[in-house]
């Protein structure tokens, strides 16, 4: 197992500027962002604070990126407003303490996990799925911040719900407060489009605070966050039964295989622009230590923050000590700086949120996907031609429609089966010979191609096995039933594994074919192939795989 603190082996004194820099700058960013992101999982503004210090100390103790910066969410946020608002029922502590113990529940599952080396798991959350859930996340994040934005009560339910009930308060809409929050948003915004190396959420933040400390705008109607416990974290188990952990212990597995993802594609990105490497199953028990220390410290779900990361790798930090440093920040930030955050108006927090997430409505990258499309794979798949950009709006429907975590699984589910019709169809491309050097290709896409008198040949782009060996059948059939064809001989260079249903397949395949005078012949089988092929006891005419489809061709030509 590797060292504690290993991002921090062999320190240089010249890194300390840097990393004591970049601590800072992700402390400004990291401070009004977990305020925001502990209101989307129904909790307290102080709990997003509360988890940030144990979770960023351990993270840096266990974790294997040097970058990587851990803290409260807005996908994990929002999955554990969910997966909590399903088993607490609904009162403030009772909510806060669920919250705590969800995270511990995800941490535990996220050792074991890493223990029993599972990281692989992640693998299974496909880019496009995930990128489709996060639209619809940040979509129904949005939907749900919007109220506060305008000073409007709002309503639950789906993003379609909240968004109805939201159009039909429209009247009641506060003056006041939508210039507040408005204000806040645009000049968020903006600074990021101006000046991305100043935080512009702690500036909105900042503002805001003075407005309202010197308007008064709480006694003008303006909601404001409250009051903030000031002090250290409540350190210990949440007071929570066994039972209650129980009944989390389903939706953890969730809200784990989205932080883990989101977590440890952020630390895979910056460990290659610095050469370094990072372990899926050290980033698991990274992830795991930092949810336990965010529950025993009475906070919420945390995971790998992208933006964060971002932010700590442009400010020049070279290990986790900045992580460290934003640990020690926030901890001041308790002691002494919660007061000034009592005045901060929600609208402003709203705003602070929806500029969060707005830049992960990526529209483009849906379009982008349904651009991923051949005319040959039409053909062959019909509407499932595009599956990544179908798992992906299955996903982002799934989640307005139904929900986080069923969206989620939605979009997983669709992926697979997606997957699994693909590899039953697989495509089989008939081949020609190329006029000049005699080469064979694919008669749709080298028209010059031509057939060989008497020899059908076909290409399998794609493993043989049980789910597809009718079609596979189907297509040599069709192929030797055409009129003057003795021999069809199959290029199994793009077939990678075939199982022992292909193999018998093939036996009773090629008997039947013989029977009617045609023979079936295999052309640069791979290795693995070969091996089952002799495994299974295949025909000896099977057996005998030619080197090279020219080969196979001429052969089939001698003996018919």
């Amino acid at each position: 197992m590797d060292p504690l603190f290993s991002s921090l082996r062999g320190y240089r004194r010249r890194w300390l500027g840097r990393d004591a820099l970049a601590g800072a700058t992700v402390w400004a960013v990291l401070v009004p962002e977990a305020l925001a992101y502990a209101t989307i999982a129904g909790v307290p503004p102080v709990a997003g604070l509360y988890a940030a210090p144990a979770a960023l100390l351990l993270y840096a103790a266990l974790g294997s990126s040097a970058h990587l910066v851990v803290g409260p969410m807005a996908a994990t946020a929002a999955l554990s407003a969910a997966v909590v608002g399903e088993a607490a029922d609904g009162s403030g502590a009772r909510f806060a303490a669920m919250t705590a113990a969800l995270a511990l529940t995800v941490g535990g599952a996220a050792l074991l996990g890493g223990a029993l080396r599972l990281g692989f798991l992640a693998s299974f959350v496909s880019e496009p799925v995930m990128k489709g859930f996060i639209v619809g996340l940040a979509l129904t994040i949005i939907a749900g911040q919007l109220p506060k934005l305008l000073g409007l009560k709002g309503g639950p339910g789906d993003f379609f719900e909240k968004v109805w009930t939201l159009v039909g308060d429209l009247g009641a809409t506060s003056g006041l407060t939508a210039l507040v929050g408005a204000g806040g948003l645009a000049l968020t915004l903006v600074l990021r489009k101006a000046a991305p190396a100043v935080p512009g959420s702690l500036v909105a933040v900042a503002l805001g605070i003075g407005a309202s400390a010197a308007f008064d705008l709480a006694d003008r109607g303006v909601d404001t966050v409250g009051d903030i416990a000031a002090g250290l974290p409540p350190f210990g188990f949440p007071d929570v039964s066994a039972g209650d952990l129980g009944a989390l212990a389903a939706g953890s597995a969730g809200v784990l295989l989205v932080a883990f993802a989101e977590g440890l594609g952020a630390a895979k990105t910056y460990a290659a622009r610095a050469h370094r490497e990072v372990g899926a199953d050290r980033e698991l028990i990274g992830l795991g230590a930092a949810n336990l220390g965010a529950g025993l410290s009475g906070g919420m779900v945390v995971n790998g923050s992208l933006s964060k990361t971002a932010v700590n790798w442009s400010a020049g930090a070279r290990t986790q000590l900045s992580g460290i440093v934003a640990a020690a920040l926030t901890v001041l930030t308790l002691l002494f700086l919660t007061g000034l955050f009592e005045r901060l108006p929600e609208a402003v927090l709203a705003a602070v949120v929806i500029a969060a997430v707005v830049e992960l409505v990526d529209i483009p990258s849906l379009v982008a996907l349904h651009r991923v499309f051949t005319h040959r794979l039409g053909q062959a798949y019909g509407v499932a031609a595009r599956p990544d950009f179908l798992a992906s709006v299955a996903a982002l429907l799934g989640v307005l429609a139904f929900g986080t975590l069923p969206g989620l699984f939605i979009g997983i589910t669709v992926s697979l089966l997606l997957l699994l019709y693909r590899s039953s169809r697989p495509v089989v491309s008939e081949l020609g010979r190329l006029p000049g050097d005699g080469h064979y290709a694919a008669l749709d896409r080298h028209p010059e191609s031509r057939r060989v008198p008497g020899v059908a040949v076909l290409r399998v782009e794609g493993g043989i096995y049980f789910a597809n060996t009718d079609r596979i059948r189907t297509e040599v059939r069709a192929a030797a039933a055409r009129t003057g064809v003795k021999a069809v001989v199959v290029d199994a260079e793009t077939v990678p594994f075939v199982d022992v249903s292909a193999v018998r397949m093939l036996d009773a395949l090629a008997a039947e074919l013989e029977a009617g005078g045609t023979r079936l012949l295999l052309a640069r089988d791979v290795g693995q192939v070969r091996d089952v092929l002799r495994t299974a006891d295949a025909r000896a005419e099977l057996m005998r795989v030619h080197p090279t489809v020219r080969e196979a061709v001429d052969a089939a030509r001698r003996e018919t």
